[in-house]
């Protein structure tokens, strides 16, 4: 077998028909580049390591477009990826663009983490870059890793990142609670994604009354996918053992006034400067995390 003309005319077929069929420029580049890199990893076998640096540098030649050695690479790698059952499905919605982003990494979790995340945030290039530029997945706790890993059940909590990334897009100085707020608000779009997945806004300074005192949640959110309320308390300093017994009374006032019976019990964030990882162990409520904050 010819493998580099196979390899060759595979790509002119490519070029043709993003060309001709625009609207599957997607499905065409990952059709063709796994079938590139199933003939690269044919001839490297017989071959050698070296033939991918001999076919780039003729198909720059030949075609007058470069297919440099690390593109092939890319696609050699993506071909082993998907051959080997690691990616259950492969998804329609992402360029090869997503996916040579992607496997720059060498950490499988971390592959399959911003490859799902993708998908189901319909994330543009662009978005994908950001995250990996913010080092999103090195911020998930390790028990969300392990869990990745092996497959298991997740929770509403696993992919609550820590720290939280809070954009300052006013370049503010001096920050109170209320202007911690008032930036999360500014984007709080960004702000649920980096709690996780499948949030809505309830309301901010969210009023209820204990007895004849008016008390005011921070910020009271929803999670369509897990059908729970979530209490967001935000603090400038360290972590308090006050700060879980009031974070808990908001908890219980939102499961005996708003929460239905086919609804799962309130969950609760602290957002602070400096977690105190022994209040959070030896509080005895699993429904309530600390996470700390940072200004981009």
């Amino acid at each position: 077998m010819n493998y580099y003309n196979e390899i060759k005319n595979e790509l002119i077929n490519n070029e043709i028909n993003k060309k001709v069929k625009n609207y599957s420029i997607n499905k065409s580049d990952l059709n063709a580049y796994y079938n590139v890199g199933k003939m690269l990893s044919e001839a490297g076998k017989h071959y050698g390591d070296g033939i991918i640096k001999e076919y780039s540098e003729k198909l720059k030649i030949e075609l007058g477009k470069s297919y440099s050695v690390r593109l092939l690479y890319r696609m050699l790698k993506y071909y082993n990826f998907i051959s080997s059952g690691k990616l259950p499905t492969l998804s329609a919605k992402l360029s090869w663009s997503h996916y040579d982003e992607i496997l720059k990494f060498k950490e499988i979790n971390k592959i399959l983490y911003y490859i799902n995340v993708s998908e189901q945030q319909n994330l543009s290039i662009r978005q994908l870059r950001e995250k990996i530029k913010l080092k999103e997945y090195e911020r998930l706790p390790n028990d969300t890793k392990n869990k990745i890993l092996n497959k298991k059940e997740s929770n509403i909590l696993d992919f609550v990142k820590n720290p939280i990334m809070i954009k300052n897009s006013n370049n503010y100085k001096i920050i109170s609670e209320q202007i911690l707020q008032k930036l999360i608000l500014e984007d709080i779009e960004y702000f649920m994604k980096e709690l996780g997945n499948s949030f809505s806004f309830i309301g901010s300074e969210y009023k209820i009354k204990l007895d004849n005192t008016f008390n005011y949640i921070d910020l009271l959110l929803f999670n369509i996918e897990y059908n729970c309320y979530v209490v967001v308390e935000l603090k400038l300093n360290e972590l308090k053992k006050e700060h879980i017994g009031q974070i808990q009374v908001y908890m219980n006032y939102i499961d005996e006034n708003l929460k239905k019976i086919t609804q799962n019990k309130t969950i609760g964030i602290i957002i602070c400067k400096q977690d105190n990882k022994y209040i959070i162990k030896y509080c005895s409520d699993e429904r309530i995390i600390a996470r700390e904050y940072e200004l981009l």
